[in-house]
């Protein structure tokens, strides 16, 4: 079965089933994050025994790596220097790894977290991001409400944030994203808002209209936007409310709706449906790429007694309508 979601340049065909194809034997689980490279190759991070799950655009198996590296998979985005920035937030740290797996920098120290709400890092750190001049920032989310800012070479410049509810403080900072002008872009997720600040960790500006972001994509080029994955409620008595996700929604930098991707009655498991949207990413096709930790987020969404299905999807790909003679997608 598939669906159609969106409507106009913002139209995608969503499929049954798990994108990719594995070797056999080998399960997900659930996954973190997601990055493709500039030869739409996808680098699948998740939390199976293979934690970096190479594939085609196609779903074609290429390989995996990482095996006797990480520990919980969290966060990965690729730079423009093709290298891969890779959170793991169950030692702690952030690595920089080539696509073939070779560690370069690593960050944090494995299994040694910093106090719980200390502002030292790291505790439970979920994602990076790079600045135009290749400096590297850190969302420091679950044991702490803090960003981090590093130069290349690892070396700790500053930190800001703190908890809290107010401009510049964070209720689990999730995720990140900087911009080609160096604008930082923060999923502070409990807050149910976007915050951006300038290079130096200065606020200025937010936007809400999201609820609970988890993944976040921000596009290059002349017309950037922002791919949001909101996880929904966890809320019992909130349970199949509308409106309220999960689901992928695409916005403008400054917060403008563009679209709202996912199929009613959600969550769920089938065609254009989600679970809990965790990571994501965008090909060179305009193909979306879902990673969702579904494993850990059945029972929050759908209650301890509804049983799990096993396999339960963690990879989806929402592939881009577009007009004649568009690149092919699959």
């Amino acid at each position: 079965m598939s669906v159609v979601l969106g409507s106009g340049e913002y139209t995608y065909c969503a499929h049954d089933g798990q994108w990719g194809d594995l070797p056999d034997g080998w399960e997900l689980i659930d996954v973190a994050g997601v990055a493709v490279d500039d030869q739409d190759r996808v680098f699948v991070f998740n939390r199976g025994a293979h934690p970096v799950i190479v594939l085609d655009r196609h779903g074609r198996f290429l390989g995996s790596w990482g095996e006797e590296i990480f520990t919980r998979a969290h966060g990965i985005h690729r730079g423009p220097d093709g290298n891969l920035y890779l959170t793991d937030e169950g030692d702690h740290t952030v690595r920089t790894c080539t696509p073939e797996g070779q560690v370069l920098l690593e960050i944090g120290v494995a299994g040694r977290p910093a106090p719980f709400m200390s502002g030292e890092p790291f505790h439970r750190c979920t994602h990076t991001a790079l600045s135009p001049d290749g400096d590297i920032y850190v969302s420091d989310g679950y044991g702490n409400a803090r960003i981090h800012k590093y130069a290349p070479d690892g070396t700790h410049l500053f930190s800001w944030g703190a908890s809290g509810v107010g401009e510049g403080e964070f209720s689990l900072p999730h995720n990140i994203a900087c911009d080609a002008d160096g604008w930082v872009y923060v999923a502070d997720r409990e807050n149910h808002r976007i915050q951006i600040f300038d290079g130096d960790g200065r606020f200025e500006t937010q936007w809400h209209a999201v609820h609970r972001p988890s993944a976040f994509h921000l596009t290059g080029g002349p017309d950037p936007l922002c791919y949001v994955g909101e996880i929904g409620t966890p809320l019992d008595f909130q349970r199949g409310a509308p409106n309220l996700g999960p689901r992928v929604s695409i916005f403008t930098p400054g917060g403008e709706l563009r679209a709202r991707l996912g199929r009613e009655p959600t969550p769920g498991t089938g065609a254009g449906q989600f679970v809990s949207p965790h990571g994501l990413c965008v090909d060179s096709h305009g193909d979306i790429y879902v990673g969702e930790v579904s494993h850990t987020g059945w029972p929050n969404v759908f209650g301890s007694d509804r049983p799990r299905p096993q396999p339960l999807r963690a990879l989806q790909k929402l592939v881009k309508a577009g007009p004649p003679n568009a690149k092919e997608s699959s």
